[in-house]
């Protein structure tokens, strides 16, 4: 008899703090057989009794892993940091398996928080990930955005952050913002040359708001 296939469950787990995991994140996660994390969320959710799979930095290995279970007739539940829809294994798991055999859930993200910690909108913000990699955007293309956002903690962002700004203009401000709605919040107002002299999270998000917050 063949195995029914279940759609994979991409489930958002919000910024970081517990409170801000959603109830609709909860049941979706409760549903697992197979919970895909990475190692910021291998501790969550210790009541479900589920294979646990370390996402890691091998993409194509957990895919198979994915698939593999999946293959089994399995649930899989894959655990994202803040919203599967910015910067998450999400896409590649999109692209493998389909959109139609998967079923997202929103998650809060951590740039909703920093915008919603300065009482600003952020509809009209250009996101720049650099979590993994040096962006591709240049200067020209992001000098004319109001806001920017870039996601990043590792060394390498920091400099290219630091190198960048300066470029976009002296009609810029600067915010720094760590570890979000965890007990290490900090969110300070710095200068581009900052970025590579002060110690900073690997959970960070540089803000850059041309003009005032207005």
């Amino acid at each position: 008899m063949a195995v029914e296939k279940k759609k994979i469950i991409i489930v958002g787990c919000g910024p970081g703090a517990e409170e801000h995991i959603t109830p609709a994140a909860r049941a979706a996660a409760g549903k697992a057989e197979v919970l895909i994390v990475s190692q910021r969320l291998k501790d969550l959710f210790p009541e479900i009794d589920a294979e646990r799979i370390d996402s890691g930095t091998d993409i194509a290995g957990t895919l198979d892993m994915i698939a593999s279970r999946r293959d089994d007739g399995r649930q899989v539940v894959l655990l994202a940091t803040g919203d599967p829809g910015i910067a998450s294994l999400a896409q590649p798991v999109i692209r493998r398996f389909g959109r139609e055999n998967c079923e997202v859930i929103p998650g809060i993200s951590s740039i909703q928080i920093a915008f919603a910690r300065f009482g600003l909108d952020w509809k009209d913000v250009r996101i720049v990930t650099a979590h993994s990699s040096d962006p591709e955007e240049s200067a020209a293309e992001l000098r004319d955005c109001g806001k920017i956002a870039i996601l990043g903690g590792r060394a390498g962002s920091l400099r290219w952050a630091a190198a960048m700004i300066p470029k976009f203009g002296a009609d810029r401000r600067i915010f720094l913002c760590e570890d979000l709605t965890l007990p290490g919040e900090k969110i300070r107002e710095v200068r581009a040359a900052d970025l590579i002299r002060i110690p900073v999270s690997s959970r960070a998000i540089i803000l850059i708001i041309r003009g005032g917050l207005l």
